[in-house]
C-alpha cells in the first residue's frame, strides 16, 4: 500500500509515461497495415455525387438485378437518420456490397469489403433523406448486381 501521496504521485507519472511511450513500441509494420486502405476504397468515392455518378464510378452502370440478394429494411421509416439496413448475398465469390439511396444527396450510402471465404451478410443503420429506392450493389468475380426496396420517410411514422 502506498502511504504517501507524494509516492503515489511519482509511481502515476512513471505509468503515464509508459503509456505515452506505447505507441513508439509498437512495430512499424503493424502501424503501416493499420493506415492502408483497401484499394477501391478511397475518399474518391464518398464525394457528393448523384446516383447515376457513383454507379458510373464504381463501374456498376450495367448491374443486372438478381432474387439471390437479400435486402431487409423497414417499408416506413419513422426516422429517416437511423433506418436499419440487413443484406445478404448468395452470389458466389461476393467481394464487395454497397448500399445506394437514389434520393440522397450522398448516393452511395456505405461500403462493405468482404473477404474470400466469409459469410457476405452485412447489417448496419443509414440515414435516407427522403422517401426514396434503397439500392443493395453487390460486386462480385462475375460483375455487379442489384436488388431495392422503397424505404418511406415519414415523420412521427403516421402516414405512407
Amino acid at each position: 500500500m502506498i502511504k504517501t501521496r507524494r509516492r503515489f504521485l511519482q509511481l502515476a507519472g512513471g505509468g503515464a509515461l509508459a503509456l505515452l511511450a506505447a505507441p513508439h513500441l509498437l512495430p512499424r509494420a503493424f502501424a503501416e497495415e493499420a493506415r492502408r486502405v483497401p484499394p477501391g476504397f478511397g475518399r474518391k468515392e464518398f464525394i457528393p455525387q448523384g446516383f447515376d455518378e457513383v454507379l458510373r464510378e464504381l463501374g456498376a452502370d450495367g448491374s443486372t438485378p438478381s432474387a439471390d440478394i437479400e435486402l431487409h429494411a423497414p417499408e416506413i421509416a419513422e426516422n429517416g437518420a437511423v433506418v436499419p439496413i440487413e443484406i445478404t448475398s448468395k452470389l458466389p465469390g461476393t467481394r464487395r456490397i454497397a448500399i445506394l439511396s437514389d434520393k440522397n444527396p450522398h448516393a452511395l450510402t456505405a461500403v462493405f469489403a468482404i473477404p474470400e471465404g466469409t459469410e457476405a451478410w452485412v447489417s448496419t443503420r443509414v440515414k435516407v433523406a427522403e422517401t426514396s429506392n434503397v439500392i443493395a450493389l453487390v460486386q462480385t468475380d462475375a460483375g455487379y448486381f442489384h436488388t431495392d426496396r422503397l424505404v418511406k420517410v415519414t415523420l412521427g411514422g403516421c402516414g405512407g
